[in-house]
């Protein structure tokens, strides 16, 4: 069969036009090219369409019959162009993302590469600084999406979140610590050791909150706001910390054991997540984003929490 869409949409046209002549100017061909068009389809389909007169052209009882399946096929036509122009590798936009330092490195690589992977074609920029600068800057429309400790959030009111990941806390010592033969940790104990502590996305504050519940003041080591570097001054016995189970790694980087207990005063769970903007149309970039990285945040981000919690 050697009828194309082309000569469908030529049917079309001097069928609703009732002419050829007045057809050609709405296609802005010549009329033979038209006509040779009509005669291929009729040929194909093996019937007359039309009934040719002096003044212009009419459909056969078959012609009115074909320009039904026309009609569908025009309208298959158009629906295929639109599902294959929104393809996600031919969608443009701008995507303007937030992210503390924590997440950078753990969690936001993760992301991008599944995003950018389903969007290619969408520009991204990453803005890394604290919490409450990015929680303000996505009130005022300066962000479209944050990647942040969702639970800290101060102004919760102002935003949508999806939480996606939950995370406990624990002490992390060395090797043959004698606390690590208690199977939780008091904070009256812990206080009696050197300290290490990070110092980033406010982790510091939060655990705060375990030494005022107790009443009792901490021996802090050093403040950092490096995990690796927190990591290797536990696993060598320069001291301990408290951290998320996000964080938990069972090694340092020089390869040295570190072990983690629960605490006997359990602090609130961390909770990480997406938040953006309450209230405001939410742009399509961000609608992109939200459905590009689900399968990676349930894989990537729910292996890593499995992980955290091995001792």
């Amino acid at each position: 069969m050697k009828t194309s869409f082309k000569s469908i949409r030529y049917f079309i046209a001097v069928a609703e036009s009732g002419s050829i002549s007045a057809a050609i100017h709405e296609l802005g061909v010549s009329q033979s090219v038209v006509s040779q068009a009509i005669a291929q389809v009729e040929a194909d389909l093996g019937t007359l369409l039309f009934d040719r007169r002096a003044r212009g052209m009419t459909l056969t009882h078959a012609g009115h019959q074909f320009l039904r399946h026309a009609h569908q096929i025009e309208v298959a036509m158009r629906n295929a162009r639109e599902a294959l122009s929104s393809r996600p590798h031919t969608v443009t936009g701008h995507l303007n993302i937030g992210v503390t330092s924590l997440m950078v490195g753990y969690y936001l690589p993760f992301l991008l590469d599944r995003f950018k992977r389903v969007f290619p074609r969408i520009t991204v920029q990453i803005t890394e600084d604290r919490r409450d600068y990015l929680e303000h800057a996505l009130v005022s429309g300066e962000l479209d999406v944050a990647l942040i400790v969702v639970s800290q959030l101060q102004n919760q009111s102002a935003m949508e979140t999806e939480t996606i990941l939950r995370s406990g806390w624990r002490v992390w010592f060395p090797v043959n610590h004698r606390l690590t033969d208690e199977d939780k940790i008091a904070a009256i104990d812990l206080a009696q050791q050197p300290l290490i502590v990070l110092q980033v996305d406010e982790l510091g504050d939060t655990a705060t909150a375990l030494w005022n519940s107790a009443g009792v003041d901490p021996h802090v080591l050093i403040r950092t706001s490096s995990v690796e570097a927190v990591r290797s001054l536990v696993a060598t016995g320069a001291g301990c910390t408290v951290l998320p189970d996000m964080l938990y790694r069972p090694w340092s980087l020089e390869g040295d054991r570190i072990e983690a207990r629960p605490l006997a005063q359990p602090l609130p769970q961390l909770e990480v997540g997406l938040a953006w903007r309450k209230g405001a149309e939410q742009p399509e970039s961000l609608s992109n984003f939200l459905t590009a990285v689900h399968p990676t945040l349930d894989s990537r981000l729910g292996a890593g929490a499995a992980h955290g919690v091995r001792c």
